[in-house]
């Protein structure tokens, strides 16, 4: 800027140096560029020359160029080409869908792996798995081992069945008992395995046999036969069809000594049959009645002694069993308390109209002998009188009964 004095330029000036020097640095960068441009140079033909020696270390193979009839081959080769008198032209033209007379048959071939709905069921089939828990199959005795025996169940592998599993108890002539090619029916106790092998069992089979005949014996009221095999502290026990039965000491007719009664043969009935829990009890004092209600029909007008009152009906004895009269069978009318009808020790007459031998019941009733609703309220010795000309009246109601039940 004018007017304006720098008076620390002339010291700027010597801190730089002098023109001689400034003049110095031109010379040597032109010196340095012929020396950087040398150095390429050099380093280069440096390069020039490892690269030549490589070549000469390393002289790979020419590709060795075989010839062949080329034009030779085509020539043949479109000699034995037979169009069928289609023409190239032809054959690239594409096929045009639009013509109606035209008409395009496709043939599917049948390969090996083609197989239709009914080879796929069969396949399913033949590598479906015999024999699931539970299931009862017929088989053949093929094999006698020391710890069981192989029974040909129809699978792809045959059924094992342990020794234990072969019956009830201890085996002892295992060999003539089981002989190979007698067949048998068992029960299916453990699914296949990884080789497609089921186990079986003969015992488990007769046991739920024992059981299904057990159930119908109780639920018809029958009574059977057993010999006591043994004693506890709460009663005996006894074998029924392979099954541990048991008679509780309060359900024989002698209880106070109850261990004299081993091995020998008592009549008893069915009181409980459960056989997902094995239990079996049975009793002594149910078989005498059970005995009782096979003299009993329905419809028949009985006699009988008032053995007690409860708030829903009245007991009646029967000579050894007892009947229940419930209030909903009385009468037809309103009781206001059911002592104002009967009372203990009177004795009435009443028409069977239930037996039921499996839980040891039978069903009263008295309403089915009057002709009015009310009428035993009213006059109870009357009806009583007229007790037996009245229950004929009924007789065919029961007779109607009783045919539904056998076609049942």
């Amino acid at each position: 800027m004018k007017g304006v004095s720098d008076k620390n330029a002339h010291n700027d000036m010597k801190n730089k140096g002098n023109k001689n020097d400034a003049k110095k640095p031109l010379q040597v960068l032109h010196i340095s560029k012929k020396d950087t441009n040398n150095g390429k140079e050099k380093v280069f033909d440096e390069n020039q020359r490892l690269s030549k020696e490589r070549e000469v270390e390393i002289t790979p193979k020419k590709p060795q160029i075989v010839t062949s009839p080329v034009t030779e081959n085509k020539e043949e080769n479109t000699k034995n080409i037979n169009l069928e008198n289609k023409s190239l032209l032809e054959l690239e033209k594409p096929l045009d869908f639009q013509v109606e007379d035209q008409e395009f048959l496709i043939e599917r071939k049948v390969d090996d792996f083609d197989f239709d709905e009914s080879a796929f069921l069969e396949a399913l089939n033949e590598n479906e798995p015999i024999g699931a828990t539970g299931e009862t199959i017929k088989g053949k005795i093929i094999a006698l081992e020391s710890d069981g025996l192989y029974i040909d169940i129809g699978g792809k592998a045959p059924g094992f069945m342990p020794k234990k599993e072969c019956g009830l108890g201890v085996i002892t002539n295992f060999k003539e008992k089981f002989p190979i090619g007698i067949e048998m029916e068992v029960l299916v106790i453990k699914e296949q395995n990884a080789d497609g092998m089921v186990t079986v069992s003969a015992r488990a089979l007769i046991l739920r046999q024992s059981w299904e005949k057990v159930a119908n014996a109780a639920k018809n009221g029958e009574i059977i036969q057993v010999l006591i095999n043994g004693f506890n502290r709460g009663g005996l026990t006894c074998d029924v069809d392979g099954l541990r039965g048991f008679i509780p000491r309060s359900q024989l007719e002698e209880g106070q000594e109850y261990q004299s009664l081993v091995s020998k043969t008592l009549k008893v009935a069915f009181l409980e049959v459960n056989p997902e829990s094995r239990k079996l009890v049975l009793s002594e004092k149910k078989a005498l009645l059970v005995s009782k209600f096979a003299d009993l029909k329905l419809g028949q007008l009985i006699e009988g002694e008032v053995l007690a009152v409860k708030p829903y009906g009245f007991f009646i004895d029967l000579g050894g069993a007892s009947g229940l009269l419930h209030q909903s069978s009385i009468t037809n009318g309103a009781i206001r308390n059911l002592r104002e009808i009967f009372v203990e020790g009177e004795v009435i007459k009443a028409l069977i109209t239930e037996i039921d031998l499996e839980r040891g019941r039978i069903g009263l009733n008295t309403a089915l002998l009057e002709n009015s609703p009310g009428e035993l309220i009213v006059d109870k010795e009357k009806i009583m009188i007229e007790a037996s000309e009245r229950a004929l009246k009924t007789k065919t109601l029961f007779d109607k009964k009783d045919i539904n039940n056998d076609n049942k």
